[in-house]
C-alpha cells in the first residue's frame, strides 16, 4: 500500500489505471463499516483507492471541524488490513488553492432532512466527491447508507453531470448493541452512549409497527418518537418518512418508504435511517 498526498500525483497515478479503480471516499477516522466498503471495492476492481480527508467545505460556522476525530496512522492499518492500494491523504490547501471559487450545487434534493438543519453542507460534500472523481479517476465509487441523502444527492449529481462511474451504495454496519458505526461515536461520552441508543430503537419501533400492518405515517411517526422522546439528553433534528428516490414526504408507507433521523445527544449529531421493506 502506498499513501499519495499530491494531487497532481494522485492524477498522474489514476491515468495510468484508468478504468480498474474502485474509489472509497472519507474523511478518515476509520471504522468497521468504512472497512466493509473497501472490502466490497475490492470485489469490483483491480485497484483499491481510499481517499482521507476532512473537507471544510461541508462544515458550517460552529461545527465540529476542528473536534472531528483524526488518527491518520490508525486509518493506515485499517486500510492496509482491507487491501488497500493506495490512501490519497491530500492537503487541504492542495485541494482547495489560494483564489479557489468553483463549487457544485444539487439543488431540490438537498433543501430538507440534513440540508434543511446544515446550510452549504451539500454543496461542501458534491464539490468535493466531483473533485475526487476528476482526481482519481474512479471506475466505482463506494459510499455507505448511513448517509442515504448523501448517497441519493451524489447519485443525482453523477447522472446530471455525466460522471462516468458507478455508484455503489452499501448497507450499514452497527455496533452490537445497535448503534449505527460512525466516526462522531468517539465523541460520546460515556453517560451519552446509552441515550445515544434512542436511535435505532426508533427505528426498530417503526419497523415493528411496519411489519405488523401499519402503513399510516403520523401513526409510525408516533411509534418511532416514543424511545427519543424518553431520553432526556436527546435532541430532535428530524424524524422523516420519505421517498427514497426523491426525498419528499409521505402520509402513507410502503416497503420502499425512507425512515431518516437526526438527533443531537449532548453535543455530538448523529444521523440513521432505514428503508422500512429492507431486512
Amino acid at each position: 500500500m502506498i499513501v499519495i498526498e499530491s494531487v497532481a500525483e494522485m492524477q498522474q497515478f489514476a491515468r495510468q489505471r484508468r478504468g480498474e479503480i474502485a474509489l472509497v471516499p472519507t474523511m478518515g477516522y476509520l471504522h468497521e463499516g468504512h472497512a466493509s466498503l473497501m472490502v466490497e471495492a475490492r470485489k469490483r476492481a483491480r485497484t483499491v483507492v481510499v481517499s482521507i480527508f476532512v473537507n471544510p467545505t461541508q462544515f458550517g460556522v460552529n461545527e465540529d471541524l476542528d473536534s472531528y476525530p483524526r488518527d491518520f496512522e490508525r486509518d493506515r492499518k485499517v486500510a492496509e488490513a482491507a487491501g488497500v492500494d493506495v490512501i490519497f491523504a491530500p492537503k487541504a490547501a492542495d485541494m482547495y488553492p489560494a483564489g479557489y471559487q468553483s463549487y457544485l450545487n444539487v439543488e431540490e434534493l438537498t433543501t430538507e432532512l440534513c440540508g434543511a438543519s446544515r446550510p452549504g453542507h451539500f454543496r461542501g460534500v458534491t464539490t468535493v466527491v466531483a473533485k475526487l472523481f476528476n482526481i482519481v479517476m474512479p471506475a466505482v465509487a463506494i459510499f455507505g447508507k448511513k448517509d442515504f441523502q448523501q448517497l441519493a444527492v451524489i447519485r443525482r449529481m453523477v447522472r446530471d453531470f455525466n460522471f462516468d462511474v458507478e455508484i455503489v451504495g452499501m448497507p450499514i454496519v452497527r455496533e452490537a448493541d445497535g448503534l449505527a458505526l460512525s466516526s462522531r461515536n468517539a465523541r460520546l461520552s460515556p453517560e451519552e452512549r446509552e441515550p445515544a441508543l434512542c436511535l435505532s430503537r426508533a427505528i426498530a419501533a417503526a419497523r415493528d409497527a411496519f411489519r405488523a400492518g401499519e402503513k399510516s405515517v403520523a401513526v409510525l411517526r408516533e411509534k418511532a418518537l416514543a424511545p427519543i422522546e424518553r431520553e432526556s439528553a436527546a435532541q430532535i433534528d428530524y424524524l422523516e418518512f420519505r421517498d427514497q428516490d426523491t426525498l419528499l414526504p409521505l402520509q402513507t408507507a410502503d416497503e420502499r418508504t425512507l425512515l431518516a433521523l437526526a438527533v443531537r445527544v449532548g453535543s455530538v449529531r448523529l444521523i440513521d435511517n432505514t428503508v422500512l421493506g429492507e431486512e
